[in-house]
């Protein structure tokens, strides 16, 4: 199981990105050709320096994550920035780049997904069978994950309880995906309305997205791994999937790692911006754990179903989702009504004094501009022809390709 850490004394950082083809802007499924090109022979995984590479589902995602725990995220965007750089040198070749966001925004699913086949294929394979990965929600779907550690039951207690009453407000912050098939969806976090339902056939997999108000590691298995263990052995024949792995909530506690991983954060346009989000979710998550604002006993009596009704707002209006329940946000030391915009720039005036001014430029720009789904729709005003579409999602390629943040 490796080292156990206490609360916030180190990060896991994961971010994923497509790989498309520069000229036609197609996904193009060659992860593991990549891969081959920078470690001489095929592997799944890739240590570079503090960076790893990973493949994932569909052969056209690259996930990139902190080469184990780190306790320095004031360098990890130019540690992520770097290893764009170098895969996109090692892609021109094909005709190859990365492409940011948390969905592209011309792809058919039907006819431009191919599953993974190489190491773990049996258990792709397997979901596949079960739910069909073709659809928008399995391989068009790019996330940060943020992973916490927690030493034990107690400290335990104390993440969960942050993390949960937080989870509704991370699609105000950093929506990416507002287009899908060359249309505005309606949704500025389309990736999170797929995400819902994406397991519909065993829902105990993904619950109501809002971890159950549980506390203590027993308490978890009974609650929710004892029945998606049960759900899922009439399909898992052969016993090849993981408890940890079929978890498929908003975040998911790992008590084989002992940290629990926040998996709602859609992607951004660069490693600046991506970086940045994850320190004031942290900074946030700090705060509530610190009681300094509102009691643990007060965020421990939270029901996943309120909670999920202000998630489920924001996932079709980002940061105007106006938040209408006074005791929710009075978690947040806020009276009256307002929406998630405001909420945010209250909880970053709370903790901007803990930020590095390498964030801040980020920030600024999402909490005055608006989420990246915002801007990129702004940029593609009224003009949804595939032109215009690849003209701006091009745009977002050499932000990633710069680290830099994007502004219509």
């Amino acid at each position: 199981m490796g080292k156990k850490y206490h609360l916030f004394e180190v990060f896991g950082i994961e971010l994923e990105y497509m790989l498309v083809a520069t000229d036609t802007f197609k996904v193009t499924p060659i992860v593991d050709l990549l891969l081959t090109k920078k470690n001489g022979s095929l592997t799944s995984d890739i240590e570079n320096g503090k960076i790893a590479w990973s493949n994932e589902l569909v052969a056209h995602v690259l996930e990139l994550k902190t080469n184990g725990p780190t306790n320095d995220l004031n360098n990890l965007s130019a540690n992520f920035y770097a290893n764009v750089v170098e895969i996109n040198a090692l892609l021109k070749e094909f005709n190859v780049q990365l492409m940011p966001t948390a969905s592209h925004p011309l792809m058919n699913p039907d006819t431009d997904t191919q599953l993974w086949k190489h190491s773990y294929s049996e258990v792709y394979a397997l979901y596949n069978r079960i739910f069909n990965c073709k659809g928008h929600g399995w391989s068009n779907v790019q996330s940060t994950h943020i992973n916490l550690p927690f030493f034990n039951d107690e400290e335990f207690e104390k993440l969960h309880a942050a993390v949960r009453v937080l989870l509704p407000l991370i699609p105000g912050l950093c929506a990416s995906s507002p287009i899908l098939e060359g249309k505005n969806t309606g949704f500025k976090d389309t990736r999170l309305e797929y995400y819902k339902t994406n397991q519909k056939e065993i829902p105990e997999m993904t619950g109501k997205v809002i971890p159950e108000n549980v506390f203590t590691k027993k308490a978890y298995h009974q609650t929710i791994f004892e029945p998606i263990q049960k759900a899922i052995k009439p399909f898992d024949t052969e016993n090849i999937l993981d408890h940890h792995f079929l978890n498929s909530r908003g975040a998911i506690s790992r008590f084989d790692r002992n940290a629990i991983e926040i998996r709602l954060v859609d992607i951004q346009e660069c490693p600046k911006a991506d970086i940045a989000v994850c320190v004031l979710i942290i900074e946030v998550l700090k705060l509530l754990v610190s009681e300094n604002l509102v009691s643990l006993k007060h965020q421990k009596k939270w029901k996943k179903e309120p909670l999920f009704d202000i998630l489920n707002d924001a996932i079709k209006h980002g940061e105007n989702s106006l938040i209408t329940d006074l005791d929710y946000l009075q978690l947040f030391g806020l009276k009256e009504a307002t929406n998630q915009q405001n909420v945010w720039k209250h909880l970053f005036n709370l903790v901007k004094e803990s930020i590095d001014a390498s964030h801040l430029e980020a920030l600024n720009t999402i909490l005055t501009q608006g989420t990246l789904a915002t801007r990129i729709l702004k940029a593609i005003d009224i003009d949804f022809s595939e032109t215009n579409i690849k003209k701006v999602y091009t745009a977002l390629g050499v932000c990633l390709q710069k680290n830099e943040v994007f502004t219509p």
